[in-house]
């Protein structure tokens, strides 16, 4: 299976370690990972994520970002905004886009505590799907 992961570089720390463990579980899944696509934050990702699963050479898209609560909802605001366009990604051409992105609500101690788990999860729920879509279209 062939993957492109795309991450945010807003909040570097905890996404730049999420991108390392995405690609070792990658790695051990077997995975060839054909983009690694770097963006500003996680509301730049669709533009991203549409040119990619646009190619032959893409069978699913995983992203990863960290949302960080602030002073105001923005970050549900940014949070809910990114989702939605994923997901409408995913059903326009029916490929497995993961939403690998921490947040909302999320205090940076808890995007740290995240990293793993959101990371190692948006590998292999794009497998999952994958599978699954396989299976359902025979």
């Amino acid at each position: 299976m062939n993957i492109a992961i795309v991450s945010s570089e807003f909040n570097e720390e905890v996404t730049s370690r999420m991108l390392a463990i995405a690609k070792e579980k990658a790695e051990l899944l077997k995975l060839k990972i054909t983009h690694t696509c770097v963006v500003p934050g996680a509301y730049d990702m669709p533009i991203i994520v549409d040119a990619l699963l646009n190619k032959k050479d893409v069978d699913a898209v995983v992203t990863l970002g960290a949302i960080i609560k602030g002073q105001t909802k923005h970050d549900e605001v940014i949070s809910h905004a990114a989702a939605q366009a994923l997901t409408d990604l995913s059903l326009k051409y029916k490929k497995p886009v993961s939403l690998g992105i921490s947040g909302p609500g999320m205090q940076e101690r808890h995007a740290y505590a995240r990293i793993r788990p959101v990371a190692e999860r948006a590998v292999e729920a794009v497998v999952k799907i994958s599978d699954e879509l396989k299976r359902i279209q025979k």
